[in-house]
């Protein structure tokens, strides 16, 4: 995989040259110009606040929420310790960005979080990694040295009075600590399980104090937004999509990889940048946000842009960005038989609706699929959807069951057809 097109986060990156992560080589594309710019002018936290929310950010992990908005609910005058967290838990099926960003361009990443500790007033941060990324989390810690030799972390920053620290911490592979909570719950050395909530991570976060959560792309984002100003970096998308963002498209495309556009662009220009349809074959279906965001026929997501709200009004969510590419070929109750398998595997089984309906979810997709589908299996995978979502504690139950509510509707004949006649409908053999 690669960085084929450019945008905010890799701007001047040249991801073939092996030095292109070092502070040297981020330094000469205007690194730690945005800090800088911050400490020398002793800019208020509250305007730093206000330039992050000027700039239409949104959380770029895939809820989308506002980040400025996020950063003003932490208690500036809280007397104790509070912390900022990067979430680097990128576990969710056809996603892979933030990994890109940690070997490319780390130290954007990591002046972002200084930023974010200096507007709320926060003295350290961590950065959870994913585990199965481990390279990653290895050159992460190399560019934290580097930027603690050059005085950008640590006591008096650049001679101020300005003191943060970060270091990084890795998981394991669980994919529910990409659930915030969870991910705190892990960083404490506990078991990775969502907490209830409220109490909010903003007032009760890592070790009980009050703690900011983000995306690696969204931090990541924050030094251009400080330097070069809210309103550019807002113009550089759209309207409530402010900014360019990182698609991760794979599947049946003749390059995937990673791709830094302004939000707004059309998904077909994407598919183009991708190289177009692999062997010429004809685009059947789209995930356009990562394994839990529900699929969208081919010609629906043809006349999409790729932004929060163009696709939310489809049915459907931009989630992380990852875009999954279906082409004529696959079956579709096989492609939702093996996300429905993560989801079963991946539940931490706190909750018995989930951790009981993803199973149930699974074995009646897996029965289908192999040509033992009943009459009625379709009504059941409802009901079973219908008993999950939105009665646990986090929401792996409703991720589990957004694919197999839009497959259903969306290609329900192929099921019909697999039922009744034990075979797929795609290519007249097993599915």
């Amino acid at each position: 995989m690669a960085i084929f097109v450019k945008g905010v986060i890799f701007e001047g990156v040249d991801t073939t040259a092996p030095d292109c992560w070092h502070i040297d080589a981020y330094m000469a594309r205007g690194g730690y110009q945005a800090l800088k710019k911050i400490l020398d002018n002793k800019m208020p936290q509250e305007d730093v606040i206000a330039e992050v929310k000027n700039s239409g950010l949104r959380g770029r992990g895939g809820a989308g929420f506002p980040t400025g908005l996020k950063w003003s609910f932490m208690p500036r005058s809280f007397p104790g310790d509070k912390y900022v967290v990067c979430n680097t838990d990128e576990g969710e099926p056809g996603t892979f960005k933030d990994r890109d960003i940690l070997l490319y361009n780390p130290h954007a990443l990591i002046e972002g979080m200084i930023i974010a500790g200096y507007a709320m007033g926060c003295k350290a941060g961590y950065n959870y990694i994913h585990g199965e990324i481990f390279e990653a989390y290895e050159l992460f810690e190399a560019a934290l040295d580097e930027a603690r030799k050059a005085g950008f972390l640590g006591q008096n920053i650049l001679g101020t009075d300005f003191s943060f620290d970060l270091f990084a911490h890795h998981g394991y592979g669980a994919y529910i600590c990409g659930e915030e909570t969870a991910l705190l719950e892990s960083l404490e050395g506990k078991k990775g399980q969502p907490r209830f909530k409220p109490p909010f991570p903003a007032s009760f976060g890592l070790y009980g104090k009050p703690t900011t959560i983000n995306n690696t792309e969204s931090f990541a984002s924050v030094p251009f937004i400080i330097r070069d100003g809210g309103q550019k970096f807002l113009e550089a998308g759209k309207p409530n999509n402010g900014g360019t963002k990182l698609f991760s498209i794979s599947g049946h495309v003749n390059r995937p990889g990673n791709y830094e556009i302004p939000l707004g662009t059309p998904f077909a220009t994407l598919l183009e940048m991708a190289g177009g349809m692999k062997d010429g074959k004809k685009l059947k279906a789209v995930i356009p946000g990562g394994s839990s965001a529900p699929v969208l026929p081919g010609e629906v997501m043809m006349e999409l842009t790729m932004d929060y709200d163009s696709i939310a009004k489809a049915g459907s969510m931009l989630g992380s960005g990852a875009v999954i590419v279906m082409n004529e070929d696959v079956c579709m109750v096989k492609a939702l038989e093996r996300l429905a398998y993560f989801y079963h595997e991946e539940s931490c089984g706190q909750c018995t609706p989930c951790r009981e309906g993803t199973g149930w979810l699974y074995k009646v997709i897996h029965r289908i699929a192999n040509g033992e589908g009943r009459e009625g299996d379709l009504e059941l995978l409802e009901s079973v959807g219908n008993n999950m979502a939105g009665r646990t504690i986090c929401a792996l139950a409703d991720a589990a069951v957004f694919p197999v509510r839009s497959f259903t509707k969306h290609f329900r004949h192929e099921f019909e057809h697999l039922i009744e006649h034990k075979k797929s409908l795609v290519d007249h053999k097993w599915c």
